[in-house]
């Protein structure tokens, strides 16, 4: 693939992502087993809908011009790795998180795969 086909793939898929990230509170109202990881009230969920919400905002802006934005796709690239990561080891731990491994886990390790492919790699210091 050249450069300005993964280029505009690069843009699409920042798209796509933000808008997934803009779509976690819808996701959580319907589909609470594979989203939400807390029962009864909690703070938690605002919190993350607030930071995935805003993610999703500058991935979408970032579509512009991602090559002024290297640093925040790589940004969504590894904390989407850890996150999804600790999400996991928690859901098999504790059996009644088993739905994330088909939810939000998954959602993760997608976007930050889809994104490290089409990025190209940081410049080295």
């Amino acid at each position: 693939m050249n450069e300005t086909s993964r280029l505009k793939l690069l843009r699409i898929a920042l798209v796509v992502l933000g808008i997934v990230c803009l779509a976690v509170y819808p996701l959580m109202q319907v589909w609470p087993s594979g989203w939400v990881w807390h029962e009864g009230y909690s703070d938690y969920p605002m919190m993350i809908v607030g930071v995935y919400a805003t993610l999703g905002v500058f991935l979408i802006r970032a579509a512009r011009d991602p090559l002024a934005n290297l640093s925040l796709i790589w940004f969504a690239v590894w904390s989407s790795v850890v996150h999804g990561g600790i999400m996991a080891v928690q859901a098999l731990s504790h059996p009644g998180h088993m739905g994330h491994l088909w939810g939000d886990v998954p959602a993760l390790f997608i976007l930050a795969i889809v994104l490290a492919v089409l990025a190209p790699r940081p410049a080295r210091l």
